[in-house]
């Protein structure tokens, strides 16, 4: 009965590929870590818990006025659970890093606190913007807001974005300098180079079939249309100007690759998504462009391993294809502290910048620990 489910699950697979007819046959070919090149890398723990505030995940990191900044979704102890909040920290060297500082703490709904979900850091002409999503306690409600600084440590009054969304990456610019959230299906698009205003909503899905967009809100649109469940978008844009928007799928019998929509209207609308000849372990990655113009990719191609979340792989691509070139970031295990609703994966959610001759990838390890990591360029040549 187990080999019968295999083969009906590979056939499925190679229906989907036969199906796949977008313009980028985008793919890896990692396989296995043995006889992979390793990077050497420095490597920063920002956040340790000790007794409490014991879920941490969600990070990403920018270098803003002469310091890096991170931020990060801070739990009590399971996973967007009520009282989650967001946090930052800072650092000049890298190195050491300040002791965590509340961004934004939930509000109280019937007596029961939402919950806050880290989601980006932007910057334009010397301001900071820093995102983050709020629903309540069902996964209702969704709201995204914004809050901006001029120097990382002080900061305004929440902005509220009006988008019904928790986005998986905070806004990244098109060539025109249009700026997209990568969310889950939703991947709203404003003009405003500041980000903070004149969002508008975009997804492959019709308007129909959604209300907001969040964890829990992406199983339902996929099923009316005979989709797996997508969710956590990354994209990159190629010279030709279209942008290829690659999407994790989780849930049970679709793991194992990701899928992808495209656009060729700078993001005003997506192609109906299809399946991808890209392994994936079912976990967020982020996608970007070298300076030497080369794409890479950053995540957990393994799939031998599922939802081990290692190693930690990046990929490059010549001709934003084929991604054939691979190096292991690191694979070091870290040892969970305290158990936890959904708490897992060696190296979660990174996200990645460069700066200065480096890549720089924050992850979650375990969704306990936030740390970062760093390698020189010129070891990718």
């Amino acid at each position: 009965m187990l080999l019968s489910k295999k083969i009906f699950a590979f056939c499925i697979f190679i229906v989907l590929l036969a199906c796949y007819n977008t313009k980028a046959q985008i793919r890896n070919n990692y396989q296995t870590e043995a006889g992979v090149p390793r990077l050497n890398i420095e490597r920063a723990m920002i956040y340790t818990p000790d007794k409490e505030w014991l879920y941490n995940h969600h990070p990403s990191i920018i270098h803003f006025k002469d310091k890096f900044i991170a931020i990060w979704s801070n739990g009590l102890i399971d996973e967007d659970s009520p009282g989650q909040r967001v946090v930052y920290s800072v650092s000049k060297d890298f190195k050491h890093w300040s002791a965590p500082a509340v961004l934004a703490s939930p509000s109280k709904v019937n007596d029961t606190l939402t919950v806050l979900t880290a989601a980006g850091l932007y910057q334009y002409k010397g301001t900071l913007v820093a995102y983050y999503g709020e629903y309540t306690k069902h996964r209702q409600n969704t709201h995204l807001w914004a809050k901006t600084s001029t120097d990382g440590e002080h900061w305004s009054e929440a902005i509220d974005m009006h988008i019904p969304l928790i986005p998986n990456h905070g806004p990244e610019a098109t060539k025109n300098g249009r700026l997209i959230i990568s969310g889950n299906f939703l991947f709203p698009y404003t003009d405003d180079p500041r980000g903070i205003s004149g969002w508008k909503l975009s997804s492959f899905y019709p308007d129909s079939l959604y209300t907001q967009d969040n964890s829990a809100a992406f199983y339902a649109p996929a099923a009316k249309l005979g989709l797996p469940p997508l969710c956590e978008g990354s994209f990159f844009q190629t010279d030709d100007n279209i942008l290829h928007m690659l999407l994790r799928v989780t849930g049970k019998g679709w793991k194992g690759h990701l899928w992808l929509t495209e656009s060729r209207d700078n993001g005003s609308s997506w192609s109906r998504p299809a399946v991808a000849p890209f392994s994936d372990n079912d976990s967020k990655f982020h996608f970007g462009r070298l300076p030497d113009k080369r794409f890479y990719y950053v995540g957990i191609p393994d799939t031998l391993h599922h939802y081990d979340r290692n190693p930690l792989v990046i990929s490059l691509s010549k001709d934003s294809e084929s991604f054939d070139r691979n190096y292991i970031i690191a694979d070091e295990l870290y040892h969970l502290k305290k158990e936890g609703l959904w708490k897992g994966g060696q190296y979660g959610y990174p996200h990645t910048i460069i700066y200065n001759g480096y890549l720089y990838v924050i992850i979650s390890r375990q969704k306990e620990a936030i740390e970062t990591l760093r390698f020189s360029l010129k070891q990718l040549k």
